[in-house]
């Protein structure tokens, strides 16, 4: 009895701190010893935290940037593909998790983990400027239980397919691991697939939101809409410029500054694939210019243009995806002769949308059939 009272009684001694700028060596070293998976170094966004009694160290803790992909993740979340890329920084990876082999305390590991878990988000906060709403992590069941995991109240979601990505590849290593996720938020679930969420962070853009691939399956879409522009000093083809700019907006861009530098960013290989203009003279391909994109964004069919996107948005979402509707009438919009304009919108599993004005003297009954026609719905 006395033996577990001061067992209990050191446990409740044990603080868990992030490391000291003068302690990372020695972090990394103990590492690289005594984890079985070694370290070479943290991805992305990371913190390294120690677990110590009167400054003897008693375990150690990284976490970084979370998988770019995780099946039972993803699918236990329910994220669309486009949005899943503008939260991936809201979760944050427990990827090293080592006791150090002379700390014989019980029930040390899960009082740890919870410890860590609730300083978590704070110290995120203000190392990284921005929240945290979902923890995950990898435990390979050929060597451990999970137990200390579970006991912290993680929850197992299934199992990796046995692949991980090392430089650009994905190859398989044939050992699947258990995916375990810790929501750091109570509404953790539905504020990752809320399209209007605010982290504080302006978050970057990324070209790798859109494959290359998917942005050639939009270019062929976009060369059914008309080029409207004189023919004289035309130096780009109207399809290209038009998709590189609706890519950048699906990858965050939300001004014309912001789209020239999307397209700026474009790689060689895929300029190519998107027809983009070469430049004899300097060997390479050139990406249009902003005023080009401001332009053509400017002059284009913007209805025309809508209508190709949210159609080629609806074929690559879940038929069996929920439908939202949604009837405004516009602040301050009126037209010339002084009636209000009135919006009715279609929400599609928070990515595509579509949307349609209607006259004063109706209602949204008689413009939903208008508004669904682009959509392949099924009586059941």
């Amino acid at each position: 009895m006395e033996f577990q009272r001061v067992h209990q009684g050191l446990l409740k001694e044990i603080i868990v701190r992030p490391i000291l700028p003068g302690e990372r060596e020695r972090w990394e070293e103990l590492m690289r010893q005594h984890h079985y998976l070694g370290f070479s170094r943290l991805v992305g966004e990371s913190l390294r935290y120690v677990a110590e009694r009167a400054g003897e160290w008693f375990a150690l803790l990284g976490w970084h940037a979370a998988a770019l992909k995780c099946r039972p993740r993803d699918r236990f979340i329910g994220w669309p593909p486009l949005l899943q890329y503008q939260r991936l920084h809201l979760i944050a990876n427990n990827c090293r998790f080592l006791i150090l082999p002379h700390a014989h305390l019980q029930n040390l590991a899960s009082r740890v983990l919870s410890l860590n878990l609730r300083r978590l988000g704070a110290d995120w906060q203000a190392v990284h400027g921005h929240r945290l709403l979902l923890a995950e992590t990898f435990v390979d069941p050929q060597r451990f239980r999970g137990a200390c995991y579970r006991a912290a109240n993680w929850q197992l979601l299934g199992s990796t397919r046995g692949y991980a990505k090392h430089q650009m590849r994905y190859t398989t290593h044939h050992r699947p691991k258990w995916v375990l996720i810790y929501p750091l938020h109570p509404k953790a679930k539905e504020l990752l697939c809320d399209p209007q969420l605010k982290d504080g962070r302006t978050p970057k853009m990324n070209s790798k939101v859109l494959s290359t691939k998917q942005m050639e399956a939009l270019l062929e879409q976009i060369g059914r809409v008309p080029d409207c522009r004189k023919e004289r000093g035309i130096r780009h083809s109207y399809r290209t410029v038009l998709t590189i700019a609706l890519a950048a907006v699906l990858c965050g861009a939300k001004s014309f500054t912001a789209v020239g530098e999307f397209a700026a960013s474009l790689t060689q290989a895929q300029l190519k694939r998107l027809y983009a203009r070469f430049n004899r003279k300097a060997a390479r391909h050139e990406a249009p210019s902003e005023p080009t994109l401001r332009r053509v964004l400017q002059s284009c069919d913007a209805e025309a243009l809508d209508r190709l996107l949210y159609n080629w948005l609806l074929r690559k979402s879940d038929p069996n995806d929920p439908l939202a509707l949604d009837g405004k009438t516009l602040n301050g919009a009126r037209r010339k002769d002084g009636t209000q304009v009135h919006l009715l919108s279609a929400f599609l599993h928070q990515q595509a949308s579509l949307r349609s004005r209607w006259e004063e003297k109706t209602n949204e009954i008689p413009q939903l059939k208008r508004l669904l026609e682009p959509l392949d719905i099924q009586e059941s």
